[in-house]
């Protein structure tokens, strides 16, 4: 079973620094190119895929929709596991924002963010189910740089830090026991000139 692990396109709070979390920000304009340009190269390239899942908040569908039409891949329910980390009371801000609000140290207070362990586990009990119902299917999962941070960081502990990229691609394979990383957080398909 391979999952390909994506991060949800360009949104208007992405471009102005705003922490997104579980707030329901569609895409803007370039992330919806963005998610045409990663649909392209999917296209192209010698990984075969089944199916497409996302998050339920509409910049996930979105970037779902386009790359499941691109690929003729047919979309299975949304799932709630896939959600992006809630930052509470934090949503909306800008870091600016958020240390003239609450300091710099804004991370360490309590206001209403979803706890690391919290994240981590149900990015594992999604991964788990996916390889219970189709371990023989190769599937495409569009959620969010906060959940995939924690997702990796389960998975590898600190082996993998690099900030999570708009319309990244991750992909893991399981044969057996572990999730082998074959790409991570890819986004060549961004920099290379439209045709």
């Amino acid at each position: 079973m391979r999952m390909g692990l994506i991060r949800h396109g360009l949104t208007d709070w992405n471009v102005s620094g705003k922490i997104q979390g579980q707030s329901d920000i569609p895409l803007n304009e370039e992330g919806k190119r963005q998610a045409m340009a990663l649909g392209e190269r999917l296209l192209i390239e010698s990984y075969q895929w089944d199916y497409v899942i996302s998050s339920g908040l509409s910049r996930a569908v979105e970037t779902a929709n386009i790359i499941a039409t691109k690929l003729s891949l047919p979309m299975l329910e949304t799932d709630e596991r896939l959600l992006e980390r809630s930052f509470g009371q934090v949503e909306g801000f800008t870091a600016e924002q958020r240390e003239s609000t609450w300091g710099k140290e804004w991370n360490l207070l309590e206001l209403g963010q979803e706890k690391n362990e919290a994240i981590q586990a149900r990015g594992l009990a999604f991964m788990e189910e996916m390889w219970e119902r189709y371990p023989d299917k190769n599937i495409l999962v569009i959620s969010h740089g906060g959940f995939l941070a924690q997702l990796f960081t389960a998975l590898y502990k600190d082996q993998y830090v690099e900030r999570i990229g708009n319309l990244s691609l991750t992909i893991l394979e399981k044969e057996d026991l572990k999730w082998m990383p074959l790409l991570y957080n890819c986004t060549r398909h961004l920099l290379e000139s439209p045709k």
